[in-house]
């Protein structure tokens, strides 16, 4: 039997990681996320609380080049605008079920009073 190391981070115990320093990355990415999200929340109250998570982990995956942007090279941001754009599939409706014919059950009987005790 073989064992195999893993990592996990402290913040998304779902994501398994073969290497400590990727896993601790993917916790500071994490982090710095949770607290664009606080920022983003407070800037723009009127943002859902999907709405400004999602662009907390965006922004916090691209840090390096909105890093570039704020230090006087605004061009990096064409970077982004340039890559494909990871968009999640709308969430569907469930189907209508179907009404179905229903057959009436008859009343059961009432139980009967338990009489106090005198």
């Amino acid at each position: 039997m073989a064992v195999e190391v893993v990592y996990r981070s402290s913040r998304d115990l779902e994501r398994l990681f073969m290497d400590k320093a990727e896993a601790d990355r993917h916790d500071k990415m994490l982090e710095l996320a949770e607290l664009l999200s606080e920022v983003l929340q407070r800037a723009v109250p009127s943002l859902t609380e999907q709405q400004v998570e999602e662009a907390g982990i965006y922004m916090a995956k691209n840090r390096d080049v909105f890093a570039k942007a704020f230090k006087s090279q605004p061009d990096a941001l064409s970077e982004l605008l340039n890559a494909p754009v990871d968009v999640p599939p709308p969430v569907e409706a469930p189907a209508p079920v179907e009404e179905q014919a229903v057959e009436p059950v008859a009343p059961a009987k009432p139980a009967k009073a338990v009489k106090a005790a005198k």
